[in-house]
């Protein structure tokens, strides 16, 4: 194998992807850059009449009606008190070729860090509190850990809707 093909191999081996790491409570989590579209200052949100606990209301982006998620609530967690630092991560998915605008509350954002696949771990199968297929994989950064969500599963379109009809019922 000459120099080349072997730059190119090692290249290709160290695909690295950007998350944004946010803070709920004391844990650092992560969601792919890619999937996130803007971080805005929490300045209220429009209750929802029942509505399931983890959604928290409506807030109009730019004229766009957004449903926000206690992110917290939807990890299993206590609901996230609002303070100075909360904020609302807009995200969006992309499910069966429908494509969906969400917030989500965080206690604090903190950075933007980039990981060679190679520095993330496969997610734990017990232990961690939140449901196994939420968890993309877990970084280290520092002495810290950071749990990567997969927004797809954490946030499907489908078992929020589900979860909604059956508040509903």
């Amino acid at each position: 194998m000459n120099s080349l093909s072997k730059q190119k191999k090692n290249l290709a081996e160290k695909i690295s992807k950007q998350f944004l790491t946010f803070r709920i409570g004391n844990e650092h989590y992560g969601l792919e850059l890619s999937q996130t579209r803007e971080i805005i200052e929490y300045s209220g949100i429009t209750e929802v009449p029942l509505m399931p606990s983890f959604l928290r209301g409506v807030i109009n982006l730019r004229g766009e009606v957004v449903p926000v998620i206690d992110l917290a609530v939807r990890l299993g967690r206590k609901s996230i008190e609002v303070q100075r630092r909360t904020c609302i991560i807009v995200v969006e998915l992309t499910n069966n070729d429908q494509h969906h605008v969400l917030g989500l509350l965080a206690d604090a954002v903190s950075e933007v860090i980039e990981m060679d696949d190679e520095n993330i771990e496969d997610a734990p199968s017990f232990g961690a509190n939140i449901r196994a297929e939420f968890i993309q994989g877990i970084a280290k950064q520092g002495e810290e850990f950071v749990v990567l969500l997969d927004a797809n599963n954490a946030l499907s379109i489908r078992e929020l809707a589900h979860l909604v009809e059956a508040e509903l019922q």
